[in-house]
């Protein structure tokens, strides 16, 4: 099969600063006039025209922070790869180096193009593994770790692991993602950013994959559960990355589309972008995040062993995201300093929360807005997992300013939440009155809509 990997010459040149200032005094006519401007003029980027080698501009977000996130906006020409297969994506991937690369996606890369059926090991089969392990044949007191190789568990770790070494793409150092223009994206993929600095991925749709092959644990939870793997976006001790323009989505295969096994929904999608394993620096702006259950995950755990390696880290900046038919996690965080602004948050029926508020994190949550329907209140937008304080302040649900805090206190008597998270965030661009978020935020988020 033909990788498709061409090498191109840049053709950039250096555009004129691009400026936005507005006194914000919120009639409707400035409103609509900042909703149709272009991205890069509400967010006063200074790029040149091809979005290939833009970088991250000054104060924006965490991963502006120190030496900034420029990805491989540097790259020389034989280092600029045009890609339309996930074969020609992962060799460009590969190229050896650290000097900068870019990549440039055409069309949607499939990594799953011919079907689960490829990674099962031989002898698999998914019949045998429910009579194997129904509660009714092993029980509901002992999970599957101790299974031979030859068991059906033994033959779906084999298939799970096929599947994991085809379907993740490991990111180098100084490296830019861009889709081109309106249609690219990646399906079915993991993108790893894992121990490497000076990331950028922008411009992309992430299709989240789909675990072919999840596993039953009759000992999670009351009833068992089927657990998978596979994130869209991983940010695994990286720095200093920045995910714009993206639209991160369930696509084909939606959670309301899968069955039901042992009494319990065959979960096979994980997260959307997790942040781990002290990960630092991040930016993700004008993003969309749709349909999906488990979202944004920031610090994977509470054991001591996880904190010594994320406090102080997971620095992280979210802004002008849709957050859109979601149940959770936008985000759950521990530990890191995380910035939310700016951001819509559109919930459906079932909607569980936005803010995960975890073990020592300190999140502020500022100038968002929130629209939430009939049956669905304001106080379930905090969710309290450890007793952090937080702040949240100047954020709208359905038009109206809303204290945060205290409609989850007043709904959560038992478990309240303190505010203040302990610091003030310093790197944001210009900051949109929480009215004009919904506007602004629906016209220039996504995948497709960068300029």
């Amino acid at each position: 099969m033909s990788t498709h990997i061409w090498h191109e010459h840049d053709k950039s040149s250096r555009a004129g600063q691009a400026t936005w200032t507005a006194a914000l005094a919120g009639c409707t006519a400035l409103v609509l006039s900042l909703a149709a401007a272009p991205a890069e003029a509400r967010t006063g980027h200074h790029h040149p025209r091809d979005t290939a080698r833009q970088t991250l501009p000054a104060n924006d977000g965490w991963a502006s922070h120190g030496t900034g996130t420029t990805g491989g906006a540097a790259a020389a020409a034989e280092r600029v790869f045009t890609v339309s297969t996930w074969a020609g994506f992962r060799a460009a991937l590969a190229v050896e180096g650290t000097a900068p690369r870019i990549i440039k996606v055409k069309g949607t890369v499939d990594a799953v193009s011919a079907g689960c059926e490829a990674f099962a090991a031989p002898g698999y089969d998914f019949d045998a593994y429910l009579e194997a392990y129904s509660p009714e044949n092993w029980g509901m007191d002992t999970d599957l770790s101790a299974e031979p190789d030859d068991s059906p568990e033994g033959l779906r770790r084999a298939s799970a692991a096929e599947q994991d070494t085809s379907i993740k793409a490991h990111v180098p150092a100084n490296t830019t993602i861009v889709g081109v223009g309106r249609n690219a994206g990646l399906k079915g993929a993991s993108l790893q950013i894992k121990d490497v600095d000076n990331v950028i991925v922008r411009n992309l749709t992430f299709e989240s994959p789909v675990d072919c092959f999840p596993q039953w644990d009759p000992t999670d939870g009351d009833q068992g559960n089927w657990n998978s793997e596979y994130d869209s976006a991983v940010v695994y001790g990286a720095t200093h990355v920045w995910l714009d323009h993206n639209t991160f989505t369930d696509g084909e295969h939606p959670d309301s589309a899968a069955p039901t096994y042992f009494g319990m929904l065959y979960q096979q999608h994980d997260g959307q972008l997790d942040i781990v394993k002290g990960a630092d620096h991040v930016t993700a702006s004008w993003n969309v995040f749709t349909e999906h259950d488990k979202t944004i995950l920031i610090g994977n755990s509470d054991s001591e062993a996880t904190a010594a390696v994320d406090r102080g880290h997971l620095k992280s900046t979210f802004h002008h995201n849709l957050f859109k038919g979601l149940v959770e996690r936008a985000p759950r965080v521990r530990f890191g300093q995380v910035d939310v602004y700016n951001n819509h948050f559109v919930a459906g029926d079932d909607y569980g929360y936005s803010f995960g508020v975890g073990k020592e994190s300190q999140l502020v949550a500022e100038h968002n807005a929130f629209t939430l329907p009939d049956g669905v209140s304001a106080g379930q937008v905090l969710k309290r997992w450890n007793d952090s304080p937080l702040t949240a302040a100047r954020n709208r649900v359905n038009g109206r300013t809303t204290d945060l805090i205290a409609a989850h206190n007043a709904q959560n008597p038992d478990v309240p939440l303190g505010s203040g998270a302990g610091w003030t965030p310093t790197l944001r661009t210009e900051v949109l009155p929480s009215r004009a978020v919904p506007s602004v935020v629906d016209r220039g988020a996504g995948a497709g809509r960068l300029r």
